[in-house]
């Protein structure tokens, strides 16, 4: 994907946070800036696991970051952080949770 700007996203961790992105213009309905996402999009609306998410997890923390959204299927998300973490299994789940909560 490209950026306005000349920005190149290459890493996968990226898809569901341009997802949202885009759904949420197409909704007209703001996401909150506390929310982080981290995880790949698989062509079934699947979400799947990461590399090194525990890594993302303490860095979205870090930031101020309220919660991230990760794949159920991440194993190796088990440490206790101050973010609240929403383990999901597909997009359906993600855009109900983030857009009807609202």
């Amino acid at each position: 994907m490209n950026m306005a700007g000349g920005i190149k996203v290459v890493d996968p961790a990226c898809d569901l946070a341009v997802v949202m992105s885009i759904l949420s213009s197409n909704f007209d309905i703001r996401i909150d800036h506390k929310t982080a996402f981290a995880s790949e999009i698989g062509l079934s609306g699947e979400i799947r696991p990461v590399a090194q998410v525990e890594r993302r997890i303490a860095e979205a923390e870090k930031l101020g970051f309220k919660k991230i959204y990760i794949s159920k299927y991440c194993h190796d998300a088990d440490k206790k952080y101050k973010i609240k973490i929403v383990r999901t299994a597909n997009i359906v789940e993600v855009v109900k949770d983030v857009f009807q909560s609202e």
